[in-house]
């Protein structure tokens, strides 16, 4: 699947994910293949429907889904938890810069920006599961 390098306290380690089913991730780390179970995911919190009450949109500079072109997208590397978001829309972002913050097997991993720009969309809250491939900020 994929293959990502880590430094942690100034040793390497390279990670590869070569399989993930339900919960359970098999991954290679540094030549040693692990089964990795990561926690499952929480249940959406469901919405009460109040009837009478034109709906209001959650954030009013926030793009409708359809309207934003996601492939300028930066895409989540592999499945997790967003637990910060670094940026907001208008923001300009250097190639590098971290974006937000995405928490996978327990580890915090920080996703940067692919090219310099101006960020024009943030598809995901904190707080919200995501998998691999899903687009998350457009920086344009």
């Amino acid at each position: 699947m994929k293959t990502y390098k880590y430094i942690i306290n100034g040793e390497e380690y390279n990670v590869e994910i070569t399989n993930v089913e339900e919960n359970v991730a098999s991954v290679v780390v540094n030549g040693e293949e692990y089964s990795v179970e990561m926690e499952a995911e929480q249940e959406p919190e469901k919405k009460k429907v109040v009837l009478g009450q034109p709906s209001q949109p959650e954030e009013e500079n926030a793009p409708a889904a359809a309207n934003v072109n996601t492939s300028a997208a930066v895409k989540a590397p592999l499945p997790g938890v967003i637990t910060e978001i670094v940026v907001s829309v208008g923001d300009e972002v250097k190639e590098g810069d971290t974006l937000l913050v995405l928490e996978a097997m327990k580890m915090a991993n920080n996703i940067e920006a692919e090219k310099s720009g101006k960020v024009t969309a943030i598809l995901v809250k904190q707080g919200e599961n995501v998998m691999e491939d899903s687009p998350l900020v457009v920086v344009e």
